[in-house]
């Protein structure tokens, strides 16, 4: 018989309930499948320097947030990391834990590193002495109640629609026997009597558990990270309602389901009691990294600035080309552009590239051809200001287009629940012969292209100039015009791949560029626009013609899509595409050396095709650095791939408002990308997507392991690791602004995303001149000798 607490005191119900607010926002938010956005998975330890968060993270996680000693220490042998990166680091860190001097350090470096350890839950203790799985039991029953009530249209079935979370879950769990047949009679009972809110449900259960004020914030993100990505889709949720400026209670929902568990729990086995006080008590000590974390954060400084003593001996300040450019492509600062700009560069010197968020500064909200949903195709910092929709193609288009609305239409047929035992009765035969096809690697890759968008409703011509102008002056494009402009969208064309929407470009929220691309180009082409940007001091020849296209960072090739420009610039264009054809053979032999059984650029393509391929490109693994500066900077420089590339020039910069959107987007972007990566490599159980082999999509969510359980957020491991070695080395983000410090510290005291991540060491920012480090910023603000 379970035992009805009385309700806790009102002067204690504040406390825990801001607790359990304060745990809801530790967790990270988990975009889904279909929008698959890198998030920062420390998002909610922003405002802790690397070794307090790595103490909340091991006392409620279990995991580590650096390099391993062995590879640090493997490093140092091999000279990359040498005796000063060592010791600057040591000195830069303030903590009073860490060692006395260098050969402290160093013979600590070879020391075994403690086995992170987190607190257990009540379930934990009770697997322990009752030898059943309960955590398994939890995952597995919660889970799949969350398929169920979460689902986004796979489901033939689900739980309630349309109720909150807690009272679906209670209806559920009343009626829900597994817990029963595992060994804990009486719970259905339990649930029966709980509150009938969330709010109450939370407190009577930690009036139960003894969780008083002090213990709660590190107790309940204990439980919510039991959830797994369950909790971070429900911080999705309330991050996409506080956009729209309202709110959502889910996650609160789901910390109080976690708590009812373990309330039935320590009530069944009251035995526990003594081992569960010691882990309240030791929640409710304050969070305080040990010698060891302070240890581990230094090594990881070390490798930090051994990176960024290489990055600097490779930057330099080439000469502009003179004369008009033979050619302009503006690209997404996305790492896999960078080895593509090189390549195109080299194809002739007149040709010039330019870096800039793949959005190209349109906020736009797209609705695709003949469908209902629409789609955010921008940064998620953002929302949209703008409305687009596909204008009908052409009629010599018009075949094709309906032709690909047909495979798409059969595909979803197919793949439904309704219909895909239909489709195996019917067609399974048949269908024979392209499963063979599919299984050699030799079906079709996904065309690009789709029909052209429009803005919808149409700008009033004001609008378009003021919107035209801006973006131009922000990509440094008032003036120097190449007869043809190309402005690179990307995407990646792949099969079989639940994360597909995770290579695309982060900046367009997930999704491909090619509509910001070409809505731009249709902009900066449109006759109102062009009479109106003289009158805001941007000339545009009456030659110059700009073309959207779409780079496929599977197989570097690029996809031009003149919409209207084939007459006048023919010459150009056949031109331009034999430069970005020979630029993508030898971009892509660049990294098919990196892939593993891609020995030459063709397999490139062969693994666009393959639905068994499980690795069909890296994505952005390796990213290290952001350099916004002029081009010059790292002309003909090899930077490997691994740096996003942001055009900029503070002289032509009025007021400093581009250098303010580069600190305050494209650069959170970047940072959020690197620690995506960065999570999924040094902690994978916790901020990773598991195994690839073993998913299963569920509800168009994300993935889950087997069969059930929690919802797997973040990267899976064959995206981060080639099964021998890591992919994606774990070094944080280095950030060089060719721009006055004056500037860049006037904004960053203005905006505390960007100051925190800098203040707290989660990015390492340094000033250019002439692309030359002169000097790096230190926590808290001022500035020092770069190295």
């Amino acid at each position: 018989m379970f035992v009805d607490h009385a309700p806790m005191a009102a002067t204690l119900a504040a406390p825990i309930l801001e607790a359990a607010d304060a745990a809801a926002r530790a967790i990270p938010p988990a975009f889904p499948l279909e929008a698959t956005v890198a998030v920062n998975p420390f998002l909610g330890q922003a405002g802790m320097d690397l070794a307090h968060a790595a103490a909340l993270l091991e006392r409620v996680g279990g995991v580590a947030l650096t390099q391993p000693r062995a590879q640090i220490a493997r490093q140092v042998a091999a000279g990359r990391i040498t005796d000063d990166d060592l010791a600057a680091a040591l000195i830069a860190h303030p903590s009073a834990l860490k060692p006395a001097d260098l050969a402290l350090l160093r013979a600590r470096l070879h020391g075994p590193a403690p086995a992170p350890r987190r607190l257990p839950t009540v379930a934990d203790l009770a697997a322990r002495a009752a030898r059943t799985d309960w955590p398994g039991v939890i995952a597995r029953s919660t889970g799949l109640w969350a398929a169920g009530r979460f689902d986004g249209g796979q489901a033939l079935w689900t739980p309630r629609p349309g109720e909150g979370a807690f009272r679906s879950w209670r209806d559920w769990a009343m009626h829900d026997l597994t817990p029963e047949l595992a060994g804990l009679s009486g719970f259905c009972e339990h649930v029966a009597g709980t509150p009938d809110t969330a709010d109450r449900a939370i407190l009577r259960a930690a009036a139960a558990l003894g969780i008083d004020a002090a213990a709660a914030p590190t107790a309940f993100h204990r439980l919510l990270i039991d959830w797994g990505g369950w909790a971070q889709h429900a911080r999705w949720l309330s991050w996409q309602a506080e956009l729209s400026g309202g709110s959502d209670a889910t996650l609160i929902n789901l910390l109080a389901i976690r708590l009812i568990w373990d309330e039935a729990l320590l009530a069944r086995h009251p035995d526990l009691e003594p081992d569960w006080r010691a882990t309240v008590a030791a929640h409710a000590e304050p969070v305080a990294p040990t010698a060891d974390q302070v240890l581990d954060a230094i090594l990881q400084d070390a490798a930090e600035r051994a990176h960024q003593r290489r990055l600097a001996g490779q930057l330099g300040s080439a000469a502009a080309p003179a004369g008009r450019p033979a050619m302009q492509a503006a690209f997404c600062i996305d790492v896999r552009s960078e080895v593509l700009r090189r390549a195109l560069e080299d194809q002739d010197e007149g040709i010039e590239t330019i870096g800039f968020a793949g959005f190209f500064g349109l906020p736009v909200a797209f609705r695709p051809e003949a469908s209902d949903s629409v789609q955010a195709h921008l940064p998620v910092l953002l929302a949209p200001k703008l409305s687009a929709t596909a204008q009908g193609p052409a009629p010599e288009e018009a075949a094709r287009h309906i032709s690909a609305r047909a495979r798409r239409a059969w595909g979803r047929f197919r793949q439904a629940a309704v219909s895909s035992f239909a489709f195996v009765e019917a067609a399974g035969p048949a269908y024979g012969p392209k499963l063979l096809r599919d299984a050699l690697g030799r079906g079709h890759a996904p065309d690009p292209g789709g029909a052209r968008p429009r803005f919808d409703p149409p700008l009033p011509a004001a609008d378009k100039v003021r919107l035209a102008a801006g973006i131009l002056r922000a990509m440094g494009l008032t003036g120097g015009h190449a007869r043809l402009v190309l402005l690179v969208g990307h995407g990646a064309g792949m099969v079989n791949n639940p994360h597909h929407s995770a290579y695309h470009c982060g900046a367009c929220g997930g999704r491909s560029g090619e509509v910001s691309a070409r809505l731009l180009a249709a902009l900066l082409n449109d006759p109102e626009t062009r009479a109106g940007l003289a009158g805001q001091g941007v000339a545009l020849p009456g030659d110059t013609v700009f073309v959207g296209a779409l780079h496929d960072t599977v197989t570097d090739r690029v996809t031009l899509f003149p919409d209207g420009a084939e007459q006048s610039h023919a010459a150009d264009l056949d031109r331009a595409r034999g430069w970005l054809q020979a630029a993508g053979l030898r971009a892509g032999a660049e990294r098919a050396m990196r892939l593993p059984g891609a020995g030459t650029a063709r397999d490139l393509a062969r693994r666009a095709r393959d639905w068994s391929e499980p690795r069909p490109e890296w994505g952005l693994a390796g990213c290290s650095a952001f350099i916004a500066a002029p081009r010059r900077v790292t002309r003909g420089r090899d930077l490997g791939g691994r740096v996003f590339l942001h055009s900029y020039d503070w002289r032509g910069d009025e007021g400093f408002a581009t250098l303010e959107l580069i600190l305050t987007a494209p650069m959170i972007v970047a940072s959020w990308i690197n620690l995506h990566y960065h999570g999924a490599t040094v902690a994978p159980a916790l901020f990773g997507g598991g195994n690839k082999m073993l998913h299963n999509v569920t509800g168009g969510l994300g993935v889950v392991e087997g069969n059930g359980g929690v919802l797997r957020p973040g990267l899976p491991w064959q995206a981060v690791h080639d099964g021998i070695r890591p992919a994606h080395e774990p070094l944080r983000l280095s950030v060089l602004l060719e721009a006055p410090a004056e500037a860049i510290d006037r904004i960053l005291a203005a905006h505390e995303m960007p100051r925190q991540l800098v203040d707290h060491g989660w990015i390492s920012l340094f000033a250019l001149s002439d692309g030359r480090m002169t000097a790096r910023r230190r926590p808290g603000g001022g500035w020092q000798a770069p190295h």
